[in-house]
């Protein structure tokens, strides 16, 4: 897709910034306080069933495929449930499209 074909246009610039609503994945990594998989069981609602089992479980947190606009709300659930976030970060541009 080129960026004057997104809706609504961005600027090349704008890939991988917050700026960017295009259904481009990521990888992202959450580091999270896990307690009784409560973290996962979020990131796997959030994700539904298709892509859950991309998940990626490391020692201290999760390695998921989304979009970047998806970001602040998958935090956003994890602090309403108390599951503290100490840091997440943005990887690669992968080839799939949410």
């Amino acid at each position: 897709m080129k960026s004057t074909d997104a809706a609504p246009p961005y600027e090349s610039s704008e890939i991988g910034t917050p700026k960017e609503y295009t259904d481009d994945l990521y990888l992202v990594y959450f580091e999270v306080g896990e307690y009784q998989e409560r973290a996962k069981a979020i990131l796997e609602s959030y994700l539904g069933e298709e892509r859950k089992a991309s998940i990626q479980t490391l020692a201290h947190g999760y390695i998921v495929e989304i979009a970047l606009q998806c970001t602040p709300d998958i935090v956003k659930r994890l602090v309403d449930e108390n599951i503290a976030v100490y840091q997440v970060n943005r990887f690669a541009k992968s080839d799939g499209r949410w």
